[in-house]
């Protein structure tokens, strides 16, 4: 079985980090997706929160098959989670080129710490790829309409936060 782990903050989870996920299964068959709890960030959500949301996002609002992905909380390397996970790639999600520069040097990265393990950039579709979680949370805040960005269970906890 091919496994994939796909890290993030998913501070929310949005439609763009879910495309990545519908393509990683494609590819992959089962993706390990796993927010991460680093101390040295500030999240809007807890993970706890986070990782209800994901959740629900998941296997109540869009029906994945809970066989195929495993929602985590990890504080660790990511390349510690592979080997736990007996995962051969990190799955990295791209919006724009902006994004390609970290994420080049992280894949690096990685791969100097377990030469074994392939990182695999996906994009969203094209009309995912503008939805940041950041901007998500700022339409929120400012009462507009996400409908488009986030899952309706998303919407709800983004609602109850403001």
């Amino acid at each position: 079985m091919k496994t994939a782990v796909y890290p993030g903050t998913f501070d929310p989870i949005t439609y763009g980090h879910i495309d990545v996920i519908k393509k990683s299964l494609k590819i992959f068959d089962k993706v390990v997706v796993a927010t991460t709890d680093n101390g040295d960030k500030d999240y809007f959500f807890s993970i706890e929160e986070r990782l209800d949301i994901i959740n629900n996002s998941l296997f109540k609002d869009l029906r994945f098959n809970k066989k195929k992905v495993k929602v985590i909380s990890f504080s660790n390397l990511t390349i510690d989670l592979c080997k736990k996970y007996q995962a051969s790639s990190i799955i990295r999600g791209l919006r724009a080129v902006s994004d390609f520069e970290y994420e080049f040097q992280l894949a690096g990265m990685n791969k100097k710490l377990n030469s074994k393990i392939e990182t695999m950039f996906l994009m969203s579709d094209i009309e995912h790829q503008i939805i940041s979680s950041k901007f998500v949370k700022e339409i929120a805040k400012l009462d507009g309409n996400i409908d488009r960005f986030v899952t309706k269970y998303t919407v709800k906890m983004l609602k109850n936060k403001y």
